[in-house]
């Protein structure tokens, strides 16, 4: 056996984190350590919402870029892909997250693969087209779509103003709403962010 993989544990509840952290200590091929000298971050929640989105981004963004695999209580309908797209690496259903099934996403994760439950992969890749995906205000408008579509295209604000015949200050405030709803940096996260959630 070689040397035991290093693993945080992030969760804003205490309860949740102490469980987390007593069935990662049943794993001999894992330790559990400070999620900030982690190569692979256990965040456990209840559910998927913005807050718990924006966990896994920073957790992903620490200077030492450890792998995430997120468990939860509860995923809704288009919460697995939503995951994926701000980084986990792996996910397991909490009642499912037993010492050996937490292993080896934990495992799989230190490694660059990624582990994702068959029925939630079924969620993922069995997306209804124009279906409402994630949680409330989790699709684009067609307006929101068409702005986020010129600007994949690589067009200025005054360009998309003119030519869907909007005010660059609507234009402005469609990228911000959208970049706010979802909790992202900027137009251009914005883009790769609704291409990889489906929603563009």
């Amino acid at each position: 056996m070689g040397v035991p993989v290093p693993v945080g544990v992030v969760a804003l509840d205490p309860v949740l984190e102490a469980g987390t952290r007593s069935t990662l200590l049943a794993c001999p091929e894992l330790t559990v350590c400070e999620p900030g000298k982690a190569r692979v971050a256990v965040l456990t929640v209840d559910r998927l919402g913005p807050a718990e989105l924006d966990m896994v981004r920073t957790t992903r963004a620490h200077l030492t870029r450890p792998a995430v695999v997120l468990v939860a209580g509860a995923l809704a309908s288009g919460d697995a892909l939503h995951a994926l797209a701000a980084g986990a690496r792996g996910l397991l259903l909490r009642r499912e997250a037993d010492a050996s099934r937490l292993a080896h996403a934990v495992l799989a994760a230190a490694q660059d693969d990624c582990t994702v439950p068959t029925d939630l992969l079924e969620q993922v890749l069995d997306r209804p087209e124009g279906a409402e995906r994630g949680w409330a205000g989790g699709s684009l408008s067609d307006r929101e779509r068409s702005v986020l579509r010129m600007v994949a295209d690589g067009h200025e604000t005054a360009e998309i103003a003119q030519q869907l015949a909007y005010s660059p200050r609507t234009v402005t405030t469609v990228v911000h709403d959208i970049t706010q709803r979802f909790r992202l940096r900027n137009r251009a996260h914005a883009v790769a962010y609704a291409l990889r959630a489906g929603l563009l």
